[in-house]
């Protein structure tokens, strides 16, 4: 089916966008605020009109989702509604920004840390790279009978990213601590009321070693097995 012209006037601002990004940039490819802003010189504020096509479920990634990215940049990851066709432009309220106010929320229940790898904000990763920032994540959790529900997880931008789609079984998890030896379900017992497990300095070190590149990791496994000798 072919696309109507993104320079078509007779639709919004927020349409022509969506068109521009199908039309112009490709899904997973790069664009800049320059770019998007020179193509709609006569549009104030076509950046928000922009950000609005993820209460559509378009994927738009900046530097928070994409570490990759530069600031100025943002990648078109994937298309939402087909918003220039009747019918389709009806806003997906599940997927709407959260405000502030729910983003602290959320993240104050869950200690300012991400709850999938445990980094605090602002902490560094230990590999030279940027340092972590963390947001709230949308999470998929089944909770057994057939029932299940998106909640929502503090996490950095790391997990974020490499953990979409990711989904929790609650039955799964209560009852692979059933199956642990009862010194093991003290222990675990113990992590939960303390709301912390900390990591050893070993279990850090290999935190670090599995974040390496191949050719570096390759590079730590010569030195271990020359110490070895």
């Amino acid at each position: 089916m072919t696309l109507p012209s993104w320079q078509d006037e007779k639709f919004g601002s927020k349409t022509r966008a969506a068109l521009w990004l199908e039309a112009e940039v490709g899904e997973g490819n790069v664009f800049t605020k320059t770019r998007l802003r020179e193509a709609f010189p006569d549009v104030a504020q076509i950046d928000r009109r922009m950000r609005d096509l993820r209460d559509h479920g378009w994927t738009i990634h900046t530097r928070r989702e994409d570490p990759s990215l530069k600031l100025e940049e943002q990648r078109y990851v994937k298309k939402g509604a087909e918003i220039w066709l009747p019918g389709q432009a009806k806003v997906d309220r599940s997927k709407s920004s959260l405000t502030a106010a729910q983003r602290t929320k959320v993240m104050a229940a869950d200690s300012f840390l991400c709850r999938s790898c445990g980094i605090g904000a602002g902490e560094s990763y230990g590999d030279g790279g940027q340092d972590s920032q963390l947001d709230v994540a949308r999470r998929r959790v089944l909770l057994g009978g057939g029932l299940e529900e998106v909640q929502l997880v503090t996490e950095c931008n790391r997990c974020r990213v490499g953990g979409r789609g990711r989904e929790v079984d609650l039955v799964a998890v209560i009852d692979a601590w059933k199956d642990l030896m009862p010194l093991e379900q003290r222990i675990f017992a113990g992590w939960v009321d303390a709301g912390e497990r900390k990591l050893s300095d070993l279990e850090k070190l290999w935190g670090v070693f599995r974040s390496l590149p191949e050719s570096a990791r390759e590079t730590v496994r010569q030195a271990i097995q020359d110490g070895n000798e």
